[in-house]
């Protein structure tokens, strides 16, 4: 029943020791850090301080999704394995990489008639997209077949809350959500955008605090409003941050405190290369089991 490949890209922003340790298999993402390519491999090519402290100081950075070519290159050796896959990708929302994947099983199930591929849209990012997937290895664990574990994932995506926030507009700007008048404005008041994910995928702004201190309390509160059973949530919570540690540690010390049930301790993981190449440093994002996203 469980003899099957779960796979995701690499910007599901979990650690290389989470993904080992839960059988996840992963793609990588690729970036380019002042013209050098590299692939976005959980921070083994370049540390994510490093990383962070490099685009900080001026470096330019843009970034590449998996191609169709390299799914039918990462694909094959499971098949001729003989195992099906379940490949959850990161947000359409975000990326054309779900249309990649989706060429890539065509063609392979053609090639290899015996053997299915399964690929669902996570219509998330992140950790948050980390968090599904550590939910659905331990369905697997559990001896959840792929066809069934595929059809969870694409009923229950939903479910998972994406909020983020950041103290440094520079590359939101950068990457076209706020203009250069909001992004210098922004900046002189102090003004830290709450976002999140909606339910087509794509990250939303939702409100302009004014100050570290508000957008904490605020991205605290919406979980509070969204958790799943309230204060009583028993399900994990991971954050993701992009080089501030401790404004992560603040939101997570929070949390910890308004969620005795929580399962485990709030767990804090790096934001990758690629979506930390479109958000800079400063980026603090919160995940959790809750409503269904609507929008």
């Amino acid at each position: 029943m469980s003899d099957y490949i779960l796979s995701c890209c690499s910007t599901a922003d979990l650690s290389k020791e989470h993904f080992d340790r839960k059988g996840i298999k992963y793609i990588f993402f690729h970036y380019y850090l002042d013209g050098v390519h590299y692939r976005d491999d959980l921070g083994q090519s370049i540390p994510f301080k490093e990383f962070y402290e490099r685009i900080a100081a001026g470096a330019d950075t843009t970034t590449s999704q998996v191609n169709t070519d390299e799914f039918e290159e990462y694909f094959t050796p499971f098949l001729e394995d003989g195992k099906d896959i379940v490949h959850i990708c990161l947000s359409s929302g975000l990326s054309g990489v779900y249309n990649s994947a989706m060429i890539a099983k065509e063609n392979l199930e053609k090639k290899y008639p015996g053997r299915k591929i399964y690929v669902v849209d996570s219509l998330g990012a992140s950790s948050g997209y980390g968090l599904l997937m550590d939910t659905l290895a331990e369905k697997k664990e559990q001896g959840m077949g792929a066809e069934e574990l595929a059809n969870w994932a694409e009923e229950n995506k939903l479910y998972v809350h994406h909020w983020f926030f950041s103290t440094d507009l520079t590359w939101y700007v950068k990457g076209g959500r706020i203009s250069k008048a909001s992004g210098w404005f922004g900046t002189v008041l102090h003004i830290c955008p709450l976002l999140n994910m909606d339910d087509k995928g794509h990250l939303v702004p939702r409100y302009k605090l004014r100050g570290k201190k508000r957008v904490i309390e605020a991205i605290v509160k919406k979980m509070e409003e969204c958790a799943r059973d309230g204060h009583d949530y028993d399900g994990k919570c991971f954050i993701s941050m992009s080089n501030c540690y401790d404004d992560a540690r603040e939101v997570a010390d929070r949390v910890e405190k308004a969620f005795p049930k929580l399962n485990g301790k709030v767990e804090i993981y790096d934001i990758g290369t690629t979506i930390g190449s479109h958000t800079g440093p400063g980026t603090v994002a919160l995940f959790f089991w809750g409503n269904k996203r609507t929008d």
